[in-house]
């Protein structure tokens, strides 16, 4: 496993849990505590203790269900460029990947940012923005909706909301949830309070994390507390960055430019409220709207490839390894699913890192 610093105070930590004698089941929602806990080796040495960790939808690449990406295609074959984000390009659908696309001659480009897509703008003939991402990465979205804007420029919003996928997964109740270790980032932005709900309505115990090894360690820590303590509270682990209410700025300006909508996520049934599309104002700018007989037109495709079970992975029920495609049929090369392309996917991280551990 990789070293860290700190080791002394993780073994300390570990310690203190075992003294619990706990046998709990904690879920994130953060590809990049999922990236931590395998990295580092924290999953082995959480189980040593009693403390298993699921991973939930914390991928916004993985949580993009295949028909918006087979909508992206279809644009593309219309004559549509596509700006995305890397992580995008090889997610597979019925119709081939974006990165097929762009192989035939379509106009498919990565960009690293929304603003690249602005500045290419005037270079096309007709530009869509793929947004992707909570509301970590939705508000820069929103930051460039409000300035003038291109006449050919429109997005297409995929943008997911946490909260209420917290909701579907508790409600959907396919297994037992002890606590719920929140990401710090999306919280950075929307604060704690929308966590409160799932303490006070569901007596789930849950902390608000960063990214370090020993963050996400004391945040297990915090939780076995809750659970011995009969404590059912959101505490705030990543206080350093976190604050109460957020950031209001812009969560004002997500409310500006957006409106939550109902979406299905890959993995899940329609969501109510979990997704964002531009507010009415925004309609000339909105690729949905805009380019809407490309996007009518199109023929409905399938959800997953058969053999693909990234949306139980995205629900918790399945760890990434225990597919029978994983690392065979389905590798980083040729995936069959987004938990396989994204960095932030469950089975992509388990792939990584497998021979380290």
């Amino acid at each position: 496993m990789f070293r860290f610093r700190d080791e002394k105070a993780a073994q300390k930590i570990i310690e203190s849990i075992r003294r619990e004698e706990v046998n709990l089941r904690f879920m994130h929602v953060c590809g990049t505590h999922q990236d931590t806990l395998v990295r580092f080796g924290l999953e082995a040495m959480l189980k040593d203790v009693g403390v298993e960790i699921r991973q939930g939808p914390g991928c916004p690449v993985c949580v993009t269900t295949t028909n918006e990406v087979a909508d992206a295609i279809a644009l593309a074959d219309a004559g549509v460029t596509i700006a995305v984000f890397g992580d995008m390009l090889k997610v597979p659908t019925p119709l081939g990947s974006l990165g097929d696309a762009k192989a035939r001659g379509r106009d498919v480009r990565i960009v690293y940012s929304v603003e690249d897509a602005v500045r290419m703008a005037p270079e096309v003939k007709s530009m869509v923005f793929m947004g992707i991402g909570f509301e970590t990465t939705s508000p820069t979205t929103a930051a460039v909706m409000v300035e003038p804007l291109p006449k050919n420029f429109s997005v297409y919003s995929c943008h997911r909301l946490l909260p209420p996928a917290l909701h579907a997964i508790i409600n959907m109740g396919e297994f037992r949830i002890d606590g719920l270790i929140e990401p710090g980032h999306v919280s950075a932005i929307i604060g704690t309070a929308p966590y409160d709900v799932f303490s006070e309505k569901y007596h789930i115990p849950q902390v608000i994390a960063g990214f370090e090894p020993l963050d996400l360690l004391m945040s297990a820590h915090h939780l076995v507390k809750q659970v011995k303590e009969g404590r059912a509270e959101v505490e705030n682990e990543y206080s350093r960055l976190v604050r109460k209410d957020g950031n209001p700025i812009a969560v004002k300006l997500l409310e500006r430019v957006f409106k939550p909508v109902d979406r299905t996520w890959r993995g899940f049934p329609t969501i109510p409220m979990s997704a964002y599309d531009l507010q009415e104002e925004f309609d000339a700018h909105n690729a949905r709207l805009v380019h809407e007989d490309v996007l009518e037109a199109r023929p409905p495709v399938a959800e997953e490839h058969k053999g693909c079970r990234c949306g139980e992975v995205l629900r918790g029920l399945i760890n990434s390894d225990e597919c029978p495609a994983f690392g065979k049929a389905c590798n980083p090369r040729y995936p069959m699913g987004p938990c396989m392309v994204s960095r932030e996917g469950g089975c992509n991280i388990a792939f990584r890192y497998r021979g380290k551990l």
